[in-house]
């Protein structure tokens, strides 16, 4: 089986979160739930700008990302659903919970 060694330029490669209960307690049915956050999988080193420098990528394997609904690539590999997004399509990155 093929594996993803390496992404390319400012791709992300992320695994949806699908939340299948609304904040106020009611069940979404499956052909609702559409993913609009995830884990980072793995991301590309970042890209290049005019001036030829790189830019390097503001997240990192592990973050939960909040993004667009209808921005990412739909992508299955290995029996799993992924989405590829690039980075100008991340709204935000979630804040880890300090371990005290």
């Amino acid at each position: 089986m093929p594996e993803i060694k390496k992404l390319l330029s400012d791709r992300i490669l992320v695994k949806p979160i699908i939340e299948n209960i609304s904040q106020g307690g009611v069940i979404i049915p499956e052909r609702a739930q559409k993913a609009t956050r995830g884990e980072v999988i793995a991301v590309g080193p970042g890209f290049v700008n005019d001036k030829g420098q790189l830019m390097i990528m503001e997240v990192g394997v592990g973050d939960v990302v909040i993004f667009e609904e209808y921005v990412a690539t739909k992508i299955e590999f290995e029996g799993n659903n992924y989405l590829m997004l690039r980075e100008p399509d991340i709204l935000a990155k979630e804040e880890k919970d300090e371990v005290q």
